[in-house]
């Protein structure tokens, strides 16, 4: 029997601000103060470390952008699978225990 997660647990982790998401699933997560948006006044610019190494992220709302990898996507179950190397399945649980049911990060 395959088991399933509740569309509850699916929409509050899509909905999850992108920063929130960082910071959960990172070992160390820096803005760019020098950072300034060509587009969109919202773009923020990240320094991350996660277990599988360093990367600059871009994030406008939910979408972000992998600068090195030129890769992007669109919430925190998207950007948690690219930075971590994880499934579907295995990110929705990584982000479930991380972050609390209002959106905060669990210590």
């Amino acid at each position: 029997m395959r088991r399933r997660f509740s569309a509850a647990t699916l929409d509050r982790l899509r909905d999850l601000e992108i920063e929130i998401a960082l910071d959960a699933i990172a070992t160390m997560v820096k803005a760019d103060p020098a950072f300034i948006p060509t587009k969109d006044a919202r773009t923020r610019r990240w320094h991350v470390h996660t277990e599988r190494g360093d990367y600059e992220i871009l994030t406008t709302g939910c979408k972000w952008y992998d600068t090195r990898a030129r890769v992007g996507g669109g919430g925190a179950i998207d950007l948690t699978m690219h930075l971590l190397g994880l499934s579907f399945v295995d990110a929705v649980k990584r982000l479930s225990v991380q972050v609390s049911s209002d959106g905060r990060r669990r210590s």
